[in-house]
């Protein structure tokens, strides 16, 4: 299983060798000269080359690989990133699937037992391991879109049956009449009154 032996002393500057290449074209072939053409004279900074190429962001020969372009896609760099450090550093994710700076004791112990490394170079090899984990995203990003509901769909609003307008129904007229009977004792003035109501209302 991999594990990549590729280490920097300069891994301070590994943020900024990235973000140049993000934002940068690549070149037709990655070398030493073009890293001092990107600002990185010194001569710790060739040590970028070997990483790049355990990364997957490089060939053999030098030459920018598809995921040294799709790394230049901003939205995506550091997921990128993350798939060249799982593929590089195999050995490690077997160990802890996301490691921290606290597994610095279990990183260094692994490098120098596999790699047969000293104290010194075990220690470089983690630094530079931590650094490039610091810009990089391990878990890829999820292509699902969350399905629309009909509240969040307002293009094309639903019609059905039980949403059409119900017809209203017919009102009922009431009226109220108020009879002021005089006042009398024969009963047959009052017969009369209702009799006329009776027959003109009904």
């Amino acid at each position: 299983m991999p594990l990549s032996n590729s280490y920097t002393n300069a891994y301070s500057k590994l943020q900024q060798l990235f973000a140049k290449i993000r934002d940068g074209q690549a070149p037709p072939q990655f070398t030493h000269q073009y890293l001092k053409d990107l600002g990185f004279t010194s001569s710790s900074h060739r040590s970028y080359v070997p990483i790049l190429k355990s990364l997957g962001f490089l060939t053999v020969e030098g030459t920018p690989t598809q995921r040294y372009l799709e790394y230049r896609d901003p939205t995506r760099s550091m997921y990128v990133l993350g798939q060249g450090m799982k593929e590089a550093y195999e050995d490690i994710f077997l160990i802890k699937e996301k490691p921290t700076t606290d597994d610095r004791a279990t990183i260094k112990g692994k490098f120098k037992s596999h790699h047969n490394a000293s104290d010194n170079v075990a220690e470089l090899m983690t630094n530079t391991f931590l650094s490039l984990l610091e810009i990089s995203i391990l878990d890829e990003p999820s292509n699902e879109s969350p399905p629309k509901t009909k509240t969040e769909d307002k293009s094309r609003p639903e019609t059905t049956v039980n949403q059409l307008p119900k017809e209203k129904p017919f009102t009922e007229l009431h009226y109220d009449i108020q009879v002021h009977l005089l006042a009398t004792k024969d009963i047959e003035v009052y017969n009369a009154i209702f009799k006329a109501l009776r027959e003109h209302l009904l």
